[in-house]
C-alpha cells in the first residue's frame, strides 16, 4: 500500500470485530465529542497525542481513523502509514456516517492506550 486506503463504516466495523483482533479503531475528535459518543472500542487520540499513539501503536495491526465527517482522517491517516504503519484506513464519512448506520457506539472515558 503506497498510502492510506479509505474504507466504509460498515466494512470498518466487519474489520473491528475479526477474530483475529488485528485492527484498531482511533477517534481523533475532541474530547468532549468523544465522551459524548464515540465508535465502540475506539481509542482516542487528538492531533497532539498522536506522537504518544506512535509510541504504544502495534504496527502489525491495521489502523483506523475515524474524525467527524472523514476529512481530518485522512490527513492522520497518511502521515501514520509516512510513520511507517502498513496498513492505514480513513473511515469515510467519519462519526457521523457511523451514527447514522447504526453501528455500535459508547460515552465515556478517553482510552489513549494502544
Amino acid at each position: 500500500m503506497e498510502q492510506f486506503a479509505h474504507i466504509s463504516v460498515s466494512d470498518a466495523w466487519q474489520l473491528l470485530n475479526k477474530k483475529d483482533q488485528s485492527a484498531i479503531i482511533v477517534d481523533i475528535r475532541d474530547s468532549q465529542s468523544f465522551r459524548l459518543m464515540h465508535p465502540q472500542g475506539a481509542f482516542h487520540h487528538i492531533t497532539d497525542s498522536i506522537v504518544q499513539l506512535m509510541q504504544n501503536i502495534d504496527y502489525e495491526k491495521s489502523i483506523l481513523v475515524i474524525c467527524s465527517k472523514g476529512v481530518s482522517s485522512q490527513g492522520i491517516a497518511q502521515y501514520l502509514h509516512n510513520q511507517g504503519v502498513e496498513t492505514v484506513y480513513s473511515v469515510d464519512g467519519g462519526f457521523e456516517a457511523w451514527h447514522r448506520q447504526g453501528l455500535p457506539v459508547e460515552a465515556g472515558t478517553t482510552n489513549i492506550d494502544v
